[in-house]
């Protein structure tokens, strides 16, 4: 009878020092995970320095230039859809990319050779490299005028593969197809799920690819000057990348370093109460 009261007094006064300890470890790492996820609400908000205004902003040329491995869809008609039908028939097909999510719709177009050149029906190969989709209506039409291959023709040309790269701090990374030709840095960020609660919304990079030089410009949601910025539209290939703050790093280091450590202190916590109840 006395050593079974001993023996239980002797795991009450055990449980008594481990319940503590365990109840500790708890609440210290609850508060670690609480204080690694405070982020300055002021620098969370897009704009959080603009007021009610009409802002005037300058016209920017948004048409690029064709540069090789673009993948152009050009149509062609006339007063003759016969006559027309020989110009419409692309050399290539490829699959489309729309919003965030893949499609199995067959795109075809001519694709630009690293030389510049597309084989075109009947003209043959034609230089496209460096010109605008405008410059390049142009000539196509006054070329099938001026060797009488089609009365009154009608050209208009598209681009098929004008996309951008969303990656980094956003709820979905993704490769944004754009059938507009013409989208905002806002827009491509909204189709990749928007900014996470982590993200540096006054460094967001932005990479593009210009006349051979690829260029990088840093850029400042929390700012109102990004309205008025020419880099408001994005170009085809342009790739978006966003940082994640210090908030973000920091947390993410110290539980790769510390959650290990908890989990197994807890671990040994819960098999020593196990075996002195047993």
């Amino acid at each position: 009878m006395f050593l079974f009261t001993f023996k239980n007094s002797y795991q009450v006064m055990v449980l008594a020092q481990i319940k503590p300890r365990l109840i500790i470890l708890l609440l210290s790492a609850s508060l670690f995970t609480f204080c690694s996820s405070c982020v300055n609400t002021k620098k969370a908000i897009y704009f959080n320095n603009i007021q009610d205004a009409e802002l005037v902003v300058d016209d920017v040329p948004l048409e690029p230039l064709i540069r090789p491995n673009d993948l152009l869809n050009i149509t062609v008609s006339s007063l003759n859809p016969e006559a027309s039908e020989v110009f419409n028939k692309p050399s290539i097909s490829q699959a489309t990319y729309a919003g965030i999510t893949p499609t199995t719709t067959q795109s075809t177009g001519y694709l630009v050779s690293q030389e510049g050149f597309i084989q075109f029906p009947i003209l043959g190969n034609i230089k496209v490299e460096g010109l605008t989709k405008k410059a390049l209506k142009d000539q196509l039409t006054k070329t099938l005028l001026d060797r009488k291959l089609l009365v009154d023709p009608v050209v208009d040309i598209r681009y098929l593969n004008f996309r951008v790269a969303v990656m980094g701090e956003v709820a979905h990374p993704t490769v944004v197809t754009v059938p507009s030709e013409k989208i905002s840095l806002l827009e491509a960020l909204a189709l990749a799920g928007d900014l996470t609660i982590y993200a540096r919304r006054d460094n967001v990079m932005l990479i593009r690819e210009n006349n051979g030089k690829r260029i990088i410009k840093r850029i400042d949601l929390n700012s109102s000057s990004i309205l008025t910025s020419p880099y408001y539209y994005l170009r085809s290939n342009d790739i978006v990348y966003v940082e994640p703050n210090k908030s973000r790093v920091a947390s993410t280091g110290r539980a790769t370093q510390w959650l290990p450590v908890v989990f197994s202190v807890l671990s040994f916590g819960i098999i020593a109460v196990d075996r002195i109840n047993r």
